[in-house]
């Protein structure tokens, strides 16, 4: 297991240093810059020279990736234009209230995954599988904004049950947790109901597939309930592919949070990189892409692992 972690480890140095290329390049290939962003549109030629120089965007491309890279190799992330702070202690304020809902909204994704898919091909071709196939493809073809615009107009506007955006009270000083899961709901709601849209099918076609194989049959000649049939036989080997579908997700997951945290106005990496992108903030938009890249890998790798504590008959050499 140790050799196989190392080794994948390694495979993912060639895959770090093409996101760092691809993003470095495609970031400071964008029409403006940091400095017309800074002094706004009628900034003239000599003050944008100035501001280029002092943060040395006047030299070659490839000079600027080299000096970039070599501090990354260093751990450092660089400083922010406009923050006038650390790309880390952005990150690690914004951090962990992305990792929060897209955390929660994975186990829930999960569950309801699970669940639906299950229930869809226990019962398939059903009037409950019919109607389910058709609300999760209407959900999964809704972009996460407009779900999260939508979610807004019913549950805080019309209904007034949740906040419509924001973290906490800015009245209550105190806000404590029970304001913390009042103001992170619909942002979890949103990307639960996005992700369950899409989960729930492969969930469904792969216990499909389970529910006929010889194994089932043979438990239920023998006797076996079906709750323990399909609990203990068909769901550990249906949920493999959900498993997989995890690292690849993560990618997904991440870009539906930057929507969501724009709509909610929720403080995190995804608003982060919104306004750093308005703002051309470059160390902060590269911070974020070679973080999110590094996290995918891991995910990735994660999952492959949890496939085989899962499956017995996978081995890690």
């Amino acid at each position: 297991m140790g050799k196989y972690i190392v080794y994948r480890l390694i495979q993912a140095i060639p895959a770090m240093i093409g996101v760092t290329i691809i993003g470095f390049f495609l970031v400071h290939i964008v029409p403006g810059g940091p400095a017309q962003a800074m002094l706004g549109p009628k900034a003239t030629p000599q003050k944008i020279a100035e501001i280029n120089r002092i943060y040395g965007l006047n030299k070659p491309l490839i000079v600027q990736y080299g000096i970039w890279m070599l501090q990354l190799l260093h751990g450092n992330l660089g400083q922010s234009y406009f923050y006038n702070q650390s790309v880390w202690s952005l990150i690690a304020v914004n951090m962990p209230r992305t990792l929060a809902i897209v955390g929660i909204g994975i186990i829930f994704a999960h569950i309801g995954s699970v669940i639906l898919g299950s229930l869809q091909a226990y019962w398939k071709n059903t009037w409950f599988d019919y109607l389910a196939t058709a609300v999760t493809y209407f959900f999964y073809a809704m972009p996460y904004f407009w779900l999260g615009i939508i979610l807004i107009m019913f549950f805080s506007v019309d209904l007034n049950w949740f906040p419509s955006g924001g973290l906490s009270n800015p009245l209550n000083p105190n806000p404590g947790f029970g304001s913390w899961v009042a103001h992170t709901t619909l942002p979890v709601a949103t990307l639960v109901i996005g992700t369950i849209a899409g989960w729930a099918q492969y969930m469904r076609t792969s216990m499909d597939e389970t529910l006929v194989q010889d194994y089932i049959r043979t438990a239920r000649s023998k006797g076996v309930g079906e709750v323990m049939v399909v609990m203990k036989h068909a769901l550990r080997n249906s949920i493999l592919p959900l498993v997989t579908l995890l690292g690849f997700a993560l990618p997904s997951l991440f870009s539906g949070a930057l929507f969501v945290e724009v709509v909610f106005n929720y403080p995190g990496m995804g608003l982060l990189f919104w306004n750093a992108a308005v703002q051309r903030d470059y160390p902060v938009i590269l911070g974020i892409v070679v973080l999110t890249g590094l996290l995918t890998i891991v995910g990735n790798l994660l999952a492959d692992l949890l496939y085989g504590l899962i499956d017995p008959r996978i081995k890690y050499s």
